[in-house]
């Protein structure tokens, strides 16, 4: 089964991260753009495998705010710890 990539660059905001995963990943309508409904869609509505490529997290670490960014970070990888199909690529 082919791999889905998600690559994010440039991600200024937590709404701009939302819109790219959205996007990218065709995130189900529901999605309620709030962290736990990321943890949700991710780990039970994106059909896998993904891999999710992340480049210039600095960017998203000012944008977001530290906290933030940490928060979405440690939602990634529960998400690829628990599934085992989703890979991440995270450029920091």
């Amino acid at each position: 089964m082919p791999v889905k990539v998600c690559e994010l660059r440039h991600i200024r905001s937590l709404e701009q991260f939302y819109n790219e995963l959205q996007t990218q990943l065709l995130l189900p309508a529901r999605f309620g753009r709030n962290l736990d409904a990321l943890y949700d869609c991710l780990a039970n509505d994106v059909a896998g495998p993904f891999e999710l490529v992340w480049r210039d997290t600095a960017e998203a670490r000012q944008g977001m705010g530290a906290d933030v960014y940490a928060t979405v970070l440690e939602i990634l990888e529960t998400v690829a710890e628990e599934r085992g199909d989703v890979t991440l690529d995270i450029h920091h």
